[in-house]
């Protein structure tokens, strides 16, 4: 039993990373804004 939830946290570790990978690159804004980025900061 102890094994087992042990293997299974480790699991959970190794692919929670992984998860967070899946972005589809820079921002951007909705078509009917305007496109504001990158800006500089802090904006004047």
């Amino acid at each position: 039993m102890y094994r087992r939830l042990m293997l299974l946290a480790l699991l959970a570790l190794l692919v929670a990373p992984l998860a967070a990978c899946g972005k589809k690159g820079q921002p951007s804004a909705p078509s009917d804004q305007p496109n504001t980025f990158p800006r500089a900061y802090p904006r004047d």
